[in-house]
């Protein structure tokens, strides 16, 4: 089996690994990298510390607006597509990426009409916020799929609900396996900043309808002006929202470079809550087991929500030193359910993909087309 995998975004990365190593046991990956994340801090350094190979093709996109970018990754996507062939596209989330290549994947055709299926990972997630491109996108990817590879009970009941129940099929969730493998090693990792405070709050920041509205990332940051420091990796986005001086960040922020998988695992792991519009970080929280305050007014992982260790608060500057204060919210002495699987959802999206595949192959065959 051959299958081209399409990333483009840290969170994909993330997701990506483990995946292509059970993959690449039996089968043949394509690995292709749209550039929509291009820096070494937030591209090449989540495959360094995966210890995953570099990509086989790199689009080289960069940034831009939605639509340019997504057009981009259309045009140069579809050549790698036809030139490889692969039985099959798989794609993660819900970024630019995917819906660019679930696209792809969708309209291509080889020669004698053969098509590669769609296979979606992390399928079924809603926010229910069609304002977010986020949303939007996903939603495109899930319908236009062959297989939704759903992480939770709660994705496969949207998923029924808008009427893919029969493509859909419940893995877990592959960021506990990612997550699984990192915390072994982010020991080591633990950024010296961090060694120096016993006791901060990490933060992440880049969703555009934070960063680049100034009515959002003011109230945000004066909410964060505490009496504990906050370490803030800023992103890219955020940093040039912060050079074009609409707000600046208070002194108990100490901001620093992006930093690898490795090292914001180890942050997480360490710190006394994280603030974050992240979807990503929301749920590595709850797999650290550290309280969540999520700075967007929803959260696609409201499962982190109902076990009470994710307060979503949007943009209200008084609710971060509140929810610190909520010393029932912060006592980590609590139930924390498994709700996202047991570290073995990419044996289980493999096994799919291999069933999946056998059943279209069977279809296929001159025997099957003979005997109809």
């Amino acid at each position: 089996m051959r299958v081209l995998t399409v990333v483009g975004a840290r969170p994909q990365f993330v997701k990506a690994a483990p995946v292509s190593r059970a993959l690449r046991a039996d089968h043949d990956e394509i690995l292709v990298h749209t550039g929509q994340h291009y820096d070494d801090a937030m591209s090449a350094a989540f495959f360094r510390d995966f210890e995953m190979p570099e990509p086989d093709v790199n689009l080289e996109v960069g940034s831009g607006s939605h639509g340019a970018m997504t057009g981009e990754m259309l045009r140069r996507l579809e050549p790698v597509v036809l030139a490889h062939e692969p039985d099959g596209v798989l794609v993660y989330g819900d970024t630019n990426s995917t819906l660019a290549a679930a696209v792809v994947a969708s309209k291509i055709a080889y020669d004698g009409g053969r098509r590669p299926w769609l296979a979606h990972v992390e399928a079924g997630l809603r926010s229910f916020n069609r304002r977010m491109p986020e949303e939007r996108n996903r939603i495109v990817a899930d319908h236009l799929s062959d297989m939704c590879l759903a992480p939770t009970a709660a994705a496969m009941a949207n998923l029924a609900r808008e009427g893919l129940d029969e493509r859909a099929l419940l893995v877990g969730d592959v960021m506990v396996d990612a997550h699984a493998w990192a915390v072994e090693r982010a020991g080591a990792h633990l950024p010296a900043v961090a060694r120096e405070h016993d006791r901060y709050v990490l933060l992440t920041m880049h969703r555009a309808e934070n960063v680049d509205d100034p009515s959002r990332f003011a109230p945000i940051l004066d909410g964060l002006s505490l009496d504990l420091p906050v370490i803030f990796p800023v992103h890219p986005r955020t940093r040039a929202a912060l050079e074009r001086g609409s707000h600046g960040l208070p002194d108990n922020i100490i901001p620093i470079a992006p930093v690898g998988y490795l090292e914001m695992v180890a942050l997480e792991s360490r710190a006394y809550a994280i603030a974050t519009d992240s979807g990503g970080v929301q749920k590595e929280a709850y797999l650290s087991g550290v309280p969540c305050i999520t700075l967007r007014s929803e959260t696609e992982w409201v499962e982190t929500v109902e076990a009470g260790w994710n307060r979503v608060v949007d943009a209200d500057p008084t609710a971060v030193a509140a929810t610190l204060a909520d010393e029932a919210f912060m006592n980590r002495d609590r139930p924390r359910p498994a709700l996202y699987g047991d570290a073995h959802a990419a044996a289980r999206i493999v096994a799919a993909l291999e069933s999946h595949h056998a059943r279209v192959t069977e279809a296929r065959s001159p025997q099957k087309e003979t005997a109809q």
